[in-house]
């Protein structure tokens, strides 16, 4: 701490302070000056009564000018506890250190992470105005030192509107507002009103960046029997490229206020008044102005600007077929999305390119609410841009109540991070990874993918799973999904009993064996349909798998682009409930029956064992290792 030492010795106030008077203090380490580009000021580090860390209550009174409130933020996370004096935290290990002056006035020591920010006014104002509420910062912005920005176009909307009240209201509140760049184009200055006005306020709470809870909503004043707006705060990126934004998420709208998301980024955080604390934000919450396609170009450094870079560089055609649709739901890969390694060698090639940005896309208005509602018990699908390719949702709930949706498409499960941000032509959705670039072998893919847990747990029990990690072999797997095992359960009771029991483990193998294609290459349902109308051989890890592959139009659309496939095998036509998914060493068909008949598993004298050619096929494998032993 000697940085901020050297500045107490400086400080003629503070060392009289330290001196003659009781004290708290709150010290910067050397590495919080370090990161550190302001002017700091010593006395809004110390305040002139002495109090422990277990007497902290939300505010205590600081030194500086005027005697600005220091806000104290206390959270228990991870089963442990944590206090921030404004956006600092208490490095509790080195904190609550109680002495005495030579006055014997009790002094108390807390070491904090950061340095502490004050309202202060620019060097060429002669403004007189110290520690200002929400609203003399509003009347003064022009005066005080808020890195350049300004914000009459707001305050000016505050005073039409009559909402002075709300600014100049005690307590301590956390308001949002937008700098004078947000209010373009025309007519989104028109849009601003007194609910729009209140859903930038949290009352009754100061949530400052570092101790905000992310993606926990807080209601704010535009809450009530008629509307109801909540906002949250969550971050994107690390080090230096770490922003903070926030979204208003106006759960119940009318004629006047869309549902949905808004998302604004904090472009200077932070700044304490003396009713709380005020966040500059490079837009307005709440209005749904802008289109799918503005959304993307409005901030060149913004949450999705790799994403947008990507269709410039590839797809400029594509943007210009967005704008055109009059509803459109966007699956936005965010930006550290990119970094996957496996897209070097794909980003390369433009028309792979055009048909991964194609799957990002669907015709249609498809919020998480729409997603909840289509999805009690089952995944969902809806067609893409892409040929022939859907993308596939699921709700993941917890015990906690909280749903998590994630979204499938070429091979990748993905999941929504940022959700519901409304356009005026549609939604887009942030994901965590890019969609049609596979990053999972076939067993990987098994292993997490929530359809299809019961032919991975009956490979696992059988051993079968094992070489579906090989990445030096290539493999085609029709997968037969939950569901399927569950109509199974139906119409071959005993069958599927014995094919998830540990001493038919053997026949469970033999059957999926008949699923396995492995061959030089993998075979998409395009591939197989192209060699031919009538039955086919593919060479599987049991023997062979003789099927005729159709083409049907699917039940969700009545594109007639969006064919699906079927496979007529042992007289039964199996729908492809998803094909083509894609894996690193091969492609998985999720099927809707398996390759299954009642006599696969057979119980005779307490022995099991396969129908008769499946006897012969063990007997010679048996006769050929005797053999080898006698070699």
């Amino acid at each position: 701490m000697s940085e901020f030492y050297d500045l107490l010795e400086r400080n003629p106030v503070a060392m009289s302070n330290l001196n003659l008077r009781p004290l708290t203090l709150f010290a910067p380490t050397n590495q919080a000056f370090q990161k550190y580009t302001g002017t700091a000021h010593v006395q809004y580090h110390m305040s002139t009564t002495a109090t422990t860390l277990e007497h902290l209550g939300k505010v205590i009174t600081s030194d500086f000018d005027g005697n600005p409130p220091l806000y104290i933020t206390k959270r228990r996370k991870n089963n442990q506890d944590y206090i921030w004096v404004n956006n600092a935290l208490v490095i509790r290990s080195r904190s609550n250190v109680q002495m005495q002056n030579q006055q014997g006035k009790k002094q108390v020591l807390h070491v904090i992470d950061d340095v502490l920010t004050p309202l202060t006014i620019t060097q060429s104002s002669s403004l007189d105005v110290f520690n200002p509420d929400a609203f003399q910062f509003l009347t003064h912005a022009d005066s005080l030192d808020i890195g350049g920005h300004r914000i009459r176009s707001y305050r000016q909307k505050v005073i039409s509107n009559k909402k002075e009240s709300v600014y100049q209201a005690n307590g301590w509140h956390t308001f949002f507002i937008p700098v004078e760049e947000g209010f373009k184009p025309h007519p989104r200055p028109d849009m601003i009103d007194k609910k729009v006005i209140d859903g930038h306020i949290i009352s009754d709470k100061v949530v400052f960046t570092a101790s905000a809870p992310t993606e926990e909503p807080f209601e704010t004043l535009a809450f009530d029997d008629n509307i109801k707006v909540t906002i949250s705060f969550f971050t994107q990126g690390e080090g230096k490229t770490l922003k903070t934004y926030v979204k208003s998420n106006t759960v119940v709208g009318d004629s006047k206020h869309s549902t949905g998301v808004v998302m604004a980024e904090i472009v200077r955080a932070n700044i304490p008044v003396r009713n709380g604390i005020i966040h500059l934000i490079h837009r307005p919450l709440m209005i749904v102005d802008t289109t799918v396609m503005q959304f993307l170009e409005e901030k060149e450094d913004g949450p999705l600007f790799r994403f947008y870079e990507t269709i410039m560089d590839f797809g400029g055609e594509f943007m210009q077929k967005v704008n055109s649709m009059k509803d459109v739901t966007l699956f936005a890969p965010s930006n550290e999305a990119w970094n996957d390694p496996n897209l070097l060698n794909i980003i390369r090639n433009k028309e792979k390119m055009k048909e991964i940005l194609n799957l990002h896309i669907v015709r249609d208005r498809l919020n998480t609410e729409r997603m909840r509602q289509t999805n009690p018990n089952v995944i969902t699908q809806f067609p893409t841009l892409a040929y022939r390719k859907n993308l596939y949702f699921n709700v993941l709930s917890s015990r906690q109540g909280n749903h998590t949706i994630t979204v499938e498409g070429g091979g990748v499960n993905a999941t929504l991070i940022q959700a519901d941000i409304a356009q005026t032509n549609g939604y887009v959705h942030i994901i965590d990874r890019v969609l049609g670039v596979p990053y999972s072998t076939v067993l990987d893919k098994l292993k997490t993918d929530p359809m299809l847990n019961s032919s991975f747990l009956m490979g696992l029990h059988s051993g079968f799973n094992s070489q579906l990690n090989d990445t030096t072999r290539r493999f085609t797997y029709f997968v037969p999904r939950d569901w399927a095992w569950q109509q199974t359960e139906i119409e071959f009771p005993s069958t599927h009993k014995k094919l998830f029991m540990p001493e038919f483990s053997y026949h469970a193998r033999a059957v999926l064996e008949r699923h396995l294609v492995i061959a030089d290459k993998v075979f998409t349902m395009a591939d197989l349909r192209s060699m031919g109308p009538d039955y086919i051989v593919l060479p599987t890890a049991r023997d062979s798998l003789q099927v005729k592959v159709k083409e049907e139009e699917k039940h969700t659309t009545s594109d007639p682009d969006r064919a699906g496939y079927s496979i007529y095998w042992n007289h039964r036509n199996i729908h492809i409930f998803r094909p083509d998914v894609e894996c690193t060493n091969g492609i998985i068909h999720v099927i809707d029956h398996p390759f299954l008949i009642e006599s696969d598993v057979q119980v005779t004298g307490g022995i099991s064992h396969l129908k008769s050619t499946e006897s012969i096929l063990i007997a010679s494998t048996l006769m050929a290792f005797i053999a080898k032993l006698f070699v």
